[in-house]
């Protein structure tokens, strides 16, 4: 689904373990960082070499030209992932991973970036597999979910990446209905409203590029200026039981711009009325901690199907939930599940395609 997102954006990509990959320009670089919906970080890869132990690991590291890449005055955090590394420590490897970058600087200017580990400038991502690491330079800062709208936010709320995706699976398109009758902070809402709009998701926010040396302030500019997309007039309703939630999603709803094109309601899920005769709904119910016992959960799944097939025929919804007895429980036959992951968490989305009267069991 990345894939197809920036070859939208003209991007070439290709899947690879992890993630995705492409090659191209600064430009290209920049548009995927403030148009992509679904990634999470776009790293640079500036080195790749072959080691043994913490030895080779800081002399491969100390013969980049970092000050060629950042200034000085930046601040800085290395981040370490490996994958059946013959190292015993991964702290020690971040630690010589620090101090050969910090040295080079030493070496060539006379003084060092300071760590900042909480909000840097500058990220080193390296990535260390049996016999062979490779580095990065984050171009995002910032994991890209994090938009820049959320003014509020509710209990256990959903990343704003997963929630994009999860409408790019639904299939919504802006010229349908889409409520969410348990919205929590709204991040549905949000999301399709952006989308809605064409809008750039990070419109509001800034990115690790512009701490780089090679960062070009006028290539940005006419970046940011690029037109992306019809502006639709979406129809996005959204609920909620709980009135903190609903003003945290008036307020990130405000934040983001799209607060006209939604309509807010306080009502349950099992009581509300269709604002269609059609559309797609999504929702993230509770689970696990977010909601009461294993027993309260057990009676309000088989309640929920109840009140989507008797109020919403001809609805497509879309449910995400990490709890896997839901498909059982609901009474009603998932016509796709789909893994996902928020997070650590391992989760399910679930299309139903709802009948009345419909009691037909998953297979």
């Amino acid at each position: 689904m990345l894939v197809r997102e920036l070859a939208g954006l003209g991007i070439a990509a290709s899947d690879v373990p992890g993630g995705v990959a492409f090659t191209g320009g600064w430009g290209d670089c920049y548009r995927a960082n403030l148009w992509s919906r679904l990634a999470s970080r776009i790293l640079w890869r500036v080195a790749e070499f072959r080691y043994r132990n913490e030895h080779d690991l800081y002399a491969a590291v100390r013969a980049i030209d970092w000050p060629r890449h950042f200034r000085v005055d930046r601040t800085l955090r290395v981040n370490v992932t490996a994958q059946k590394s013959p190292l015993k420590s991964l702290e020690f490897a971040t630690l010589r991973i620090k101090d050969a970058v910090c040295d080079r600087f030493r070496d060539a200017l006379g003084k060092r970036p300071s760590i900042d580990r909480s909000n840097p400038d500058v990220r080193v991502h390296a990535f260390l597999e049996s016999a062979r690491a490779t580095l990065y330079l984050d171009t995002s800062g910032e994991p890209l979910f994090k938009r820049g709208w959320r003014a509020g936010a509710a209990d256990a709320p959903l990343r704003e990446n997963l929630a994009a995706g999860i409408l790019m699976l639904a299939g919504w398109k802006p010229e349908e209905a889409l409520l969410d009758p348990m919205c929590g902070g709204g991040t549905f809402l949000v999301e399709a409203g952006v989308m809605a709009r064409g809008r750039a998701p990070g419109a509001k926010r800034r990115f690790g590029f512009e701490q780089l040396a090679v960062f070009d302030p006028a290539l940005w500019e006419r970046i940011k200026k690029e037109a992306r997309g019809a502006e639709h007039s979406p129809s996005l309703h959204g609920s909620d039981t709980d009135p903190k939630a609903l003003n945290a999603t008036r307020r990130n709803l405000a934040e983001a711009g799209v607060e006209r094109w939604v309509q807010l309601e306080r009502s349950d899920v099992l009581e509300r009325a269709a604002p269609a005769s059609g559309g797609v709904m999504v929702m993230n119910p509770p689970y696990g901690e977010r909601m009461g016992s294993a027993d309260e959960l057990a009676r309000f799944y088989p309640e929920l199907g109840n009140a989507l097939k008797q109020r919403f025929a001809g609805w497509r919804c879309y449910v995400f939930t990490a709890d896997m007895r839901l498909p059982k429980l609901i009474r009603l036959e998932a016509s796709r599940r789909i893994p996902l992951w928020n997070g650590a968490l391992e989760c399910r989305l679930y299309e139903f395609e709802i009948v009345a009267g419909s009691h037909r069991r998953p297979k």
